[in-house]
Parts: C-alpha cells; sequence; structure tokens
C-alpha cells in the first residue's frame, strides 16, 4: 500500500493538487485499471487493462 499510496496521494498532497490522488467525486478523472489487486501483489501494475485521462479512456 505504501508504494501505492507514493504513486497517487502523496504526489497530489506534496504538489497541493486537492483534486487529485484519489478515487473521490469531484476528482480529476484519471484512472489506471490493472488485472489483479496491487494491494497484495505490487507486479500488478504491469498489467495495465485500462487508462483514462480527464475522464477521457485512452487505452
Amino acid at each position: 500500500m505504501e508504494a501505492l499510496r507514493a504513486a497517487t496521494v502523496a504526489p497530489a498532497e506534496a504538489f497541493g493538487l486537492a483534486d487529485r490522488g484519489a478515487v473521490t467525486p469531484g476528482c480529476r478523472a484519471d484512472l489506471l485499471l490493472v488485472d489483479g489487486d496491487p494491494a497484495t501483489d505490487i507486479e500488478t501494475t504491469n498489467r495495465i487493462r485500462h487508462v483514462w485521462v480527464g475522464g477521457i479512456q485512452l487505452r
């Protein structure tokens, strides 16, 4: 979980980006969907299924 926080919430907080870093209503819709549970196996972050940036699906 620390690796996931280091890639999401922590940078958003460090740069004062209140609309990023969490899946919460009102936040910017940047999302990476992976095949598996990165909380239990960080290697699942290599299995990217879908990518959204600003609410637009890119992949």
